[in-house]
C-alpha cells in the first residue's frame, strides 16, 4: 500500500473518531440528565369538597346491644390484641396489661404494669372503665387518652367494638349491663312512600251543603214512615 493510501485510511479513521466524540459531547450538552429530588411518584389525592361534614356516629344503646352481642365474634376481634395483652385470670402483663375483669375497674391500676401518665390521668378522670369509655378508647386510643402507650390504630366499626366489649365482659368483668334506653327504642319510623295521609285533627272543618255526604236514612221501605223506636233522621244541611 502506498503512503498516500495509508494516509487516507488514517485520516478517515481519525475523522470518524472525532465525529463520534463531537456528537457525544453535543448530545450531552443538549440532553443533560437532571436527577430527581425524590424517588418515586407523587400521587395527588383529591380533597372532598362536597360540603358535607363527617356523619356523627349515633350513641350506642349498650343495654340493648350487649345482651344479644356475638361473643364469639368478639373473641375473633380480640385476636388483634393478643400480641400485647393476655385476658385469662392471673395472666402475665405483656406490652400491655392483662385485661381480665377490665370492665368496671379503674383505668391505669392493674398490678405490675407501668402505665403512662396519660392513662393514670384517665383513671383520675373517668374513675372506672364503663362501656362507653372502653368503646371510645378502642375507637381511637391516642385521641381518647393522649400519651397512652397503646399504639393500636383503633376499631372504627361500632359492631366490632360492641362484639369485643361483650367478649371482655365475659372474661371476669362484673360491671352490670345498663337498662335499655327507651328513647332509642321509641325513635319514630319515617312513613313509607304512598302511605295514606293521617286522619284530620279534631276540630278541623268538615264539608257542608252540596259537598257534604248525605245523612243515613232510618226507616222502612220507601214511602213508609220510620220504624217504631228508630231515632229521627238529622235535618239536611242547608246549601250555602
Amino acid at each position: 500500500m502506498s503512503d498516500l493510501t495509508f494516509n487516507k485510511v488514517v485520516g478517515a479513521v481519525l475523522a470518524t473518531g472525532l465525529a463520534i466524540v463531537g456528537l457525544r459531547e453535543i448530545s450531552s450538552g443538549i440532553f443533560a440528565p437532571h436527577p430527581v429530588e425524590k424517588p418515586g411518584y407523587a400521587i395527588e389525592v383529591a380533597e372532598d369538597t362536597g360540603g358535607g361534614g363527617a356523619v356523627a356516629e349515633a350513641p350506642i344503646d349498650w343495654g340493648t346491644v350487649l345482651p344479644v352481642a356475638d361473643i364469639k365474634a368478639g373473641e375473633a376481634v380480640f385476636a388483634k390484641c393478643k400480641s400485647c395483652h393476655t385476658i385469662d385470670a392471673g395472666g402475665a402483663n405483656g406490652t400491655g396489661p392483662n385485661l381480665h375483669g377490665t370492665l368496671g375497674k379503674k383505668p391505669g391500676t392493674h398490678p405490675g404494669f407501668a402505665y403512662s401518665s396519660g392513662m393514670i390521668e384517665e383513671g383520675n378522670r373517668a374513675k372506672i372503665w364503663t362501656y362507653e369509655e372502653v368503646s371510645e378508647f378502642l375507637k381511637a386510643p391516642q385521641k381518647h387518652v393522649p400519651g397512652t402507650k397503646m399504639t393500636f390504630v383503633g376499631l372504627k366499626k361500632p359492631e366490632d367494638r360492641i362484639a369485643v366489649i361483650a367478649y371482655l365482659h365475659s372474661q371476669g368483668s362484673t360491671l352490670p349491663f345498663p337498662a335499655p334506653n327507651p328513647a332509642a327504642a321509641a325513635a319514630p319510623a319515617a312513613p313509607a312512600d304512598g302511605a295514606a295521609a293521617p286522619a284530620a285533627e279534631a276540630g278541623a272543618p268538615t264539608a257542608t251543603g252540596s259537598t257534604a255526604a248525605p245523612a243515613p236514612v232510618s226507616g222502612g221501605p220507601a214511602g213508609q214512615g220510620p220504624v217504631a223506636g228508630a231515632a229521627p233522621a238529622a235535618p239536611a244541611a242547608k246549601a250555602h
